[in-house]
């Protein structure tokens, strides 16, 4: 099974997408990868970040459907025995899953604002 496959299988689980949803589903699939793999450092490669790679990218196509969905504004949102309501002004479902794959990705990407820095003691 390729990246994109694995990234597609995860994604359709996530968000359970249409017939009608699925270009839209492999379009959001493609870019989540792109954006991923961009981020990553030059020495590192998406195979590099194990499981964290396709879970992220999957993450991010689901949110982006979601997102299309609801106009980024998630009143329910199902996965498994997970459940998520959110109320007005409640960051909705699409951000939720963006900033899991944000985490997910913290250790490998370069740009993700996050900083490490050793002290010599």
């Amino acid at each position: 099974m390729t990246m994109r496959e694995t990234i597609l299988e995860l994604a359709r689980a996530i968000c359970a997408p249409t017939e009608a949803e699925e270009p839209l589903l492999e379009a959001l699939a493609s870019a989540a990868e792109a954006e991923l793999a961009g981020r990553l450092g030059t020495e590192v490669s998406p195979a590099d970040c194990g499981d964290a790679f396709p879970c992220a990218a999957a993450l991010l196509t689901a949110a982006g459907l979601l997102a299309c969905r609801t106009g980024g504004e998630a009143e329910q949102f199902t996965v498994g025995d997970v459940s998520l309501r959110t109320g007005s002004g409640g960051s909705g479902g699409a951000e939720i899953l963006r900033r899991q794959a944000e985490r997910l990705m913290a250790p490998y990407v370069v740009d993700g604002g996050f900083f490490v820095q050793g002290v010599r003691g």
